[in-house]
């Protein structure tokens, strides 16, 4: 079950921070549930106890919804650095 909602929330909070990153064109929805889940699982695992909120296990509130959307943009932040680190290389 808490996979379950790690993947929805992962999903609706990934799909809005791709919006601010300005990456929703190119990463796709498949990109934004792996992104957007990993980041809320992360933020959850790390960032959480530093702010002492709780994670989406306990209840959904805004400051819970606030670390993930951290970790969901950091996410997709490390996403599009690489992305853009692979397509500035040079081909012989």
């Amino acid at each position: 079950m808490n996979i379950l909602i790690y993947l929805i929330t992962g999903t609706i909070v990934g799909s809005i921070a791709s919006r601010i990153m300005r990456t929703n064109s190119w990463l796709g929805l498949l990109v934004n549930i792996i992104v957007g889940a990993v980041g809320a699982f992360l933020a959850g695992y790390f960032i959480s106890p530093l702010l002492k909120t709780g994670t989406i296990n306990d209840a959904i509130t805004i400051p819970t919804l606030l670390v993930i959307m951290m970790g969901s943009v950091a996410m997709i932040w490390i996403v599009k650095a690489v992305h853009q680190h692979d397509t500035n290389t040079v081909q012989l």
